[in-house]
């Protein structure tokens, strides 16, 4: 016992030399390496305390503020027996991605895979892992994440922005003052949810008619029940689920979602069989493709679809609800903005993917926007094969990490007067530009957004066709909004804007 206790330290100092000499970026000998008992901890009854008694829960991302001024730039969270190091310095965070793996492990995606075993569905490329996610990501990335795929897309995204744009008309017609939409909110959800399953199930689901159908709403109202209940689902010991109820809410949020896009997926598999059985060539875009072309299975499909149909709903409906509340705060932006649209796209002409490319303003407009409210404020990180040493500490490996995101975008060594909606910043006109790793919306490398240049299309397409045909003002009632951690960054309350007409807009 005694010579273990002996060899113990011994061993680890010799992990630690080792790690040194393989680590390019450490530049300070052994001796002077720290460890993870060097970082200061936060313990799960005070994480608890916080979010009980300080009012954090639904605001977890003004918590990363609150850690960064009072622990610094890493801090280690305990939650029983796991521990995970969060990061708010961006050149933290950069040594950390920088160190990504041939499969980068996002990290303990426990209970949104224990959903899944649960009911014995597949996973996706949010919760699959290790070669099994390498494999899968390779066949979803075709036909979505490559620029030139996505732009096989414009004309789907531009039916259903038009669609989008005669909704609003609808719904200011209906409103007592003739331009006011409210909820703005849930109007984009429908917005999202057609312009994904345009793409993905090849088939319009009748979310942007005058009658909303139900099983769409259902499905919109279970993305907010799973996400409500993710925190608690996450961080309460499991055997309080027998006597609380987010547990339950936390099932059935995950079951709405699944059952509508598995009946989505079967009906195109019906379509698709039919074909078949008539001696038709499958010719389609990425359901056709997925179930044709590929050797998935159904179980693979959708656990996929499910997620990408998830990711593709909430991510691009937040991003432009916070982008349009921006704009109405800061008018000069606006006009900037819709005089670079008008001035490449004349008339009443629909903007297509190519003038999108000669709009730096609305592009930077974008980044700013996720950069002021990330749609995904943490993500995580564990490297699995080495020990590592990220900001002169060791780790062994499997070390769990988070990356704040939120606590970076707000960082003003990284972007001066964080608080502003400064577009400009991100021009590429000269002036210094900020630290592409202060931003990372769509997360870093092989493990980022399999759906980023949709949404960048949809969100570019969709933002630039609004200021075309309105000017978006905030409506009087509506006092300031603030954004409501629910694993995404929602708004705080329904945002009613005035889109009033602009003069040879069509009608």
């Amino acid at each position: 016992m005694a010579f273990r206790k002996f060899l113990k330290p011994t061993t680890a100092c010799l992990r630690i030399q080792r790690a040194v000499g393989e680590n390019v970026a450490a530049s300070v000998s052994p001796k002077n390496i720290k460890t993870m008992d060097d970082i200061p901890k936060v313990s799960l009854p005070e994480l608890m305390y916080r979010i009980t008694f300080n009012g954090y829960y639904n605001q977890m991302h003004e918590l990363q503020l609150y850690y960064k001024q009072r622990y610094g730039h890493m801090v280690k969270v305990q939650l029983g027996s796991e521990i995970t190091v969060t990061l708010t310095n961006v050149d933290l965070v950069e040594e950390l991605l920088r160190k990504d793996e041939k499969f980068p492990c996002r990290g303990n995606m426990t209970p949104w895979t224990e959903y899944r075993d649960i009911r014995g569905l597949g996973y996706g490329p949010f919760t699959e892992e290790g070669e099994k996610w390498y494999k899968l990501r390779s066949v979803l990335n075709k036909r979505m994440l490559h620029p030139k795929d996505a732009m096989k897309y414009e004309h789907v995204v531009n039916e259903v922005v038009t669609d989008f744009i005669k909704r609003i008309r609808f719904l200011r017609k209906m409103s007592p003052t003739g331009d006011l939409v409210s909820n703005i909110s849930n109007e984009l959800y429908y917005f999202s949810l057609e312009g994904i399953s345009s793409i993905l199930f090849e088939t319009r689901i009748g979310c942007l008619e005058n009658e909303i159908p139900a099983e769409t709403q259902n499905f919109i109202d279970s993305i907010a029940q799973m996400f409500t209940n993710s925190m608690l689902a996450t961080v309460v010991p499991k055997w309080a689920r027998n006597y609380l109820p987010y547990w339950k809410r936390y099932m059935g949020g995950w079951d709405g979602i699944f059952k509508f896009a598995c009946k989505l997926i079967d009906r195109k598999m019906e379509d698709i069989q039919m074909r078949l059985d008539a001696g038709q060539e499958v010719e389609g875009e990425y359901l056709s493709y997925l179930l044709a072309n590929t050797n998935m299975s159904k179980k693979d499909v959708y656990g996929s679809v499910a997620e990408l149909l998830l990711a593709g709903v909430d991510t691009t409906s937040n991003s432009l609800v916070w982008a349009l509340y921006l704009l109405s705060q800061h008018p000069k932006a606006q006009d900037m903005l819709y005089q670079e649209v008008t001035s490449i796209v004349n008339g009443d002409k629909i903007p297509t993917a190519e003038d999108i490319n000669n709009m730096p303003y609305l592009k930077a407009v974008i980044k700013e926007t996720l950069r002021m409210y990330p749609v995904v404020p943490v993500n995580g990180r564990v490297l699995s094969k080495d020990d590592v040493i990220i900001g002169g500490h060791f780790f062994p490996k499997n070390t769990s990490f988070s990356v704040f995101h939120y606590a970076i975008s707000q960082d003003e060594t990284v972007f001066p007067e964080p608080k502003m909606f400064q577009p400009e910043r991100w021009l590429r006109d000269g002036r210094a530009r900020p630290n592409p790793f202060g931003a990372v919306p769509f997360g870093f490398g092989v493990r980022g957004c399999v759906g980023k240049r949709i949404a960048e299309l949809e969100m570019h397409l969709a933002l630039a066709r609004i200021i075309q045909q309105f000017e978006v003002k905030l409506d009087h009632n509506i006092r300031e909004v603030k954004a409501l951690y629910r694993t995404v960054l929602v708004a705080d309350r329904p945002v009613n804007f005035h889109f009033l007409e602009r003069k040879n807009a069509s009608t």
